[in-house]
Parts: C-alpha cells; structure tokens; sequence
C-alpha cells in the first residue's frame, strides 16, 4: 500500500508525535471508559434492588394467592378466609409492579449516566485529536499527488520559496528563485522535498 493511504507521517519527528498522541488518546479514552463503567456499576446496584424487590414480591404474591385458593374450598369459612389472602396476594403484586418500576428506571439512568460521565471528556480530545489527523491526511495527500507530476513539483517549490525558512532554502541553492526560475530540475525537487518533510512526508531518494 502507498503511503499516501496511511494517515501517518514518514519523518521521524512527526511520526513520533502522532504515535505519542494515539497513544495519550487511547489512554485517556480508556481511563473515561473504565469512570464511566463504574458509575454504570455503581447505579445498577439500585436496579439489582428494585429486580429483588419484583422477584421476591412476585414469589409471596404467588404463595398468597395459591393459598387463597387453597382456603377457598373450606366449608363455612373459605371464601372469608381467601379473601384476605388475595388481597395480600395483590398487594405483593403492587410491590413487585415497583421493584419492576425501580429495575427499569435505575437500568436505564445506569446506562445514562455512564455515558454522560464518560463522553464530554473522550469528545474533549478525541475530536480536536481526529481533526488534526484529518487535516494532516488531506494535507498529506494533496502533496503527494503533486510531487507525482512535475508542474506539481514545481508548485510545491514555489511553496517552499514562499513558507520555508531562508537557512534551508540557501542549503538547497544559493540562488533558489533564480534555480526555480530556470526550471533547475535538481533545485527544484530540493525545494519540493523541503515542502514535503514540512507536510511530514519523507520522500526517498532517487
């Protein structure tokens, strides 16, 4: 594969900078995760309590009524005997409709607030960090699409003569305008290089 197709610079400096900074991303989105996992954690708790709650109320509720319908068959006093117990059966009921309330909200505030504790700040820097990256490998594309062509070479020289430092324009030539004026090839691909390695492109020589 071409480098141009990889988002990362081919001069030492530059690559180093990006690596450091992947890395300073991924750990700090992970330190996030982890914050974020325990607050999700620690907000569950309360759903594990209200599932509990719905569980164990639904079990008495299932005895209560069982054994309404159990007293019910009791000549003379079954059916005021039952009635109690249904009603206790659904009581119990109401209790379990809460813990189900209860599971289901703090579930879903769980999952919330993990994610609004953990977002803002992997967004801080992950989105500052996937905009340089991409600015770099637009950048990063358009000057390895013009040093395939000469006109391109000779654009990026002229870029050079207009951004780059005087000290490196004179160690290419002594005389770089009138080199690049002349359409001096070798000058020319110096000053070329010299807008490349700015872009954090290392081209190998020929």
């Amino acid at each position: 594969m071409s480098s141009r197709y990889v988002p990362y610079a081919t001069t030492p400096g530059r690559l180093l900078a990006q690596l450091t900074s992947d890395v300073v991303v991924v750990l700090w989105s992970f330190a996030w995760v982890l914050v974020g996992l325990a607050v999700h954690t620690a907000v569950d708790s309360i759903a594990e309590v209200g599932r509990q709650v719905n569980d164990g109320a639904t079990g008495v509720s299932r005895n209560l009524n069982s054994a309404g319908d159990s007293t019910a068959g009791f000549p003379v006093f079954g059916d005021e005997l039952s009635k109690p117990l249904r009603a206790a059966s659904r009581a119990a009921l109401d209790i379990a409709g809460a813990g189900h309330s209860l599971d289901t909200t703090a579930s879903w505030l769980a999952i919330v607030l993990g994610i609004a504790v953990a977002a803002p700040p992997i967004l801080f820097i992950a989105l500052p960090w996937l905009a340089l990256r991409i600015r770099f490998f637009r950048r990063k594309w358009m000057v390895l699409t013009l040093a395939a062509t000469p006109a391109g070479e000779q654009l990026l020289a002229l870029r050079a003569l207009a951004n780059r430092p005087l000290a490196k324009l004179a160690a290419v030539s002594i005389d770089p305008v009138g080199a690049w004026r002349r359409e001096d090839a070798i000058a020319i691909r110096g000053l070329a290089n010299l807008e490349l390695r700015s872009s954090g492109v290392a081209r190998r020589r020929s």
